[in-house]
């Protein structure tokens, strides 16, 4: 049972989940309507925006609490949704994802370089696990979040991708189909990474303390 004040868990993951569903609904809807992809991807942004404010409003009303990490994602969520709208550019929404990934693999690295513990500060709940165990966690969460960056990078590519669906035989496709598809393999890696670092959690849990709901950390792909 949870304590008092303390939503479960699967609220956020609910509204973060909820989000991107929406995103992706969306834009298939569109494309289906004979929008051209990077149109139908500037109005489900929509979709995404509004999840954010949600995740941000979930935050203070449900968790009483705002916690770094969501406010980073659901910041970031807001800013580059907003630029996107406005500029009618679906370029904003998609430097997101890279812009986002490599800010905080470079803030926990470099934190972890300084002596600091990153990742631990970045969640607001502290896991209730030893100093190393979350300096492991902060490495493994940093290069994912830099090798996220990377792939988002060459999938953004239209070049990239034109000349890779090219080779493989499938001429014609759009790029915004290509990205919006790599969002939801993107959000299903984020949540297995996580849960392969429930073993590390687990072993390194304080005595003091049980462990038997204690999540993976979260990341800023499983969230608009």
């Amino acid at each position: 049972m949870n304590e008092r004040g303390s939503p479960p868990a699967w609220v956020r993951q609910a509204v973060d989940f909820g989000a991107l569903v929406a995103f992706a609904g969306a834009f298939l809807v569109y494309r289906l309507n004979g929008l051209a992809g990077d149109e139908a991807l500037v109005q489900a942004t929509w979709f995404l925006v509004g999840g954010a404010a949600v995740a941000v409003t979930v935050g203070l009303v449900v968790e009483r609490r705002l916690a770094i990490m969501p406010l980073i994602v659901g910041a970031f969520a807001l800013v580059f949704g907003l630029l996107t709208l406005l500029t009618q550019d679906d370029l904003w929404v998609k430097l997101k994802v890279t812009i986002l990934n490599l800010s905080l693999s470079i803030l926990l690295l470099g934190g972890l370089k300084m002596g600091k513990q990153p990742l631990k500060a970045l969640l607001g709940t502290v896991i209730p696990i030893n100093d190393r165990a979350w300096k492991i966690l902060t490495v493994r969460y940093g290069l994912f979040f830099a090798a996220v960056a990377l792939v988002n990078e060459a999938v953004r590519s239209e070049a990239l991708v034109g000349w890779a669906t090219g080779q493989l035989g499938y001429d014609g496709i759009d790029p915004a189909d290509v990205w919006v598809s790599f969002r939801g393999v993107l959000w299903i890696a984020s949540s297995v990474f996580g849960l392969s670092n429930l073993p590390l959690i687990f072993r390194n849990l304080q005595p003091e303390t049980g462990g038997e709901s204690t999540p993976p950390p979260p990341g800023p792909n499983a969230a608009p």
